[in-house]
């Protein structure tokens, strides 16, 4: 890695519902250790937690997150997340449908980034109660830059708004 780069933290959300090469929750443990392998130091990993499919999804998945530091640019991390991503078997389909493993650049550290390819923080963060769970385990004090709240604020928001009917894994 570039010493002259100033490192970033990125918290990255990870889900799997497909059995391909393992049960989901093991896909997401490989999925850890290979961006560990990559060259992402995982300073933080949160449980993994089963939730139901959003969208035309049939199967529930496994779903955690991670706080990472790298030198790397969120085009670049972004770049190897999906090299990863094809490293595991995943292809291009419906959106939201079944998948073998999804990583998502959640936030950074250097607060709001927006070019073609990639929006931080992700758009839909605020809004999911399956990234807000395991992100509210490891970073509950990282505030959203837009809105100025925590994310244990945004998981207390969403989970307080939602059906009493949580799924699995969840209070």
């Amino acid at each position: 890695m570039d010493t002259s780069a100033a490192t970033t933290r990125y918290l990255i959300g990870l889900g799997s519902n497909r059995y391909r090469g393992g049960p989901p929750r093991r896909t997401i443990d490989r999925a850890i250790d290979a961006l560990a392998a990559r060259g992402l130091e995982i300073v933080r990993r949160s449980s993994v937690v089963t939730t139901p499919p959003l969208g035309p999804g049939t199967r529930h998945y496994a779903n955690a997150a991670i706080l990472a530091q790298t030198d790397l640019s969120p085009p670049d991390l972004l770049a190897l997340c999906q090299a990863i991503e094809a490293a595991f078997g995943r292809r291009s389909g419906r959106r939201w449908g079944d998948r073998i493993l999804d990583l998502d650049l959640l936030l950074w550290s250097g607060g709001c980034w927006a070019d073609h390819t990639l929006t931080l923080p992700h758009p839909a963060l605020a809004m999911r109660d399956f990234v807000l769970g395991p992100l509210g385990e490891i970073a509950p004090g990282w505030r959203h830059p837009v809105s100025g709240r925590t994310i244990r604020q945004l998981d207390y928001h969403v989970r307080r708004n939602m059906p009493v009917d949580r799924g699995p894994n969840r209070p």
